[in-house]
């Protein structure tokens, strides 16, 4: 399997996949959307005001599925859309609710990736980032051919 493009490929995306599948796993067994998740996720993570463009932005989902999840959590009281300079455009933040939804969620999630990532040494980490930044990059400039 050493220089087999495909197979390591295939290896590859089963990688991305399982990985993906523990966090939807995650967002099933604490009862939430996988896109809600991932909301709290940016606005626990994020240290500026985030707007509902911004979390489109950010999630490489589609809009109205980004903001169908934003309306539905604003209905249950998890974060509020506040105007900002552009009408167009509105900051979401976490209410109280939100946040002990986020303290018993996201947070739990964010503390479990830093422990896992805490397990390699700086080094590795680095290459791990750069080598996914790297293919991430180049599947862009060949998918941008097709």
């Amino acid at each position: 399997m050493k220089n087999n493009p495909s197979k390591r490929m295939l290896e590859l995306n089963e990688i991305m996949k399982e990985t993906d599948d523990l966090y939807r796993n995650l967002a099933r067994k604490f009862k939430i959307s996988d896109c809600m998740m991932w909301i709290l996720y940016i606005l626990r993570e994020d240290d500026r005001v985030v707007t509902q463009s911004d979390i489109c932005n950010m999630m490489y989902m589609p809009k109205q599925t980004v903001n169908s999840s934003l309306k539905k959590m604003e209905a249950e009281g998890y974060i509020e859309l506040l105007n900002v300079n552009d009408k167009r455009s509105k900051q979401v933040c976490l209410t109280e609710k939100g946040i002990n939804l986020a303290n018993n969620t996201v947070d739990i999630v964010i503390s479990k990736e830093n422990n896992a990532l805490s397990k390699m040494d700086g080094k590795e980490q680095e290459l791990l980032i750069n080598l996914f930044r790297k293919f991430k990059d180049l599947l862009k400039d060949n998918f941008t051919e097709i």
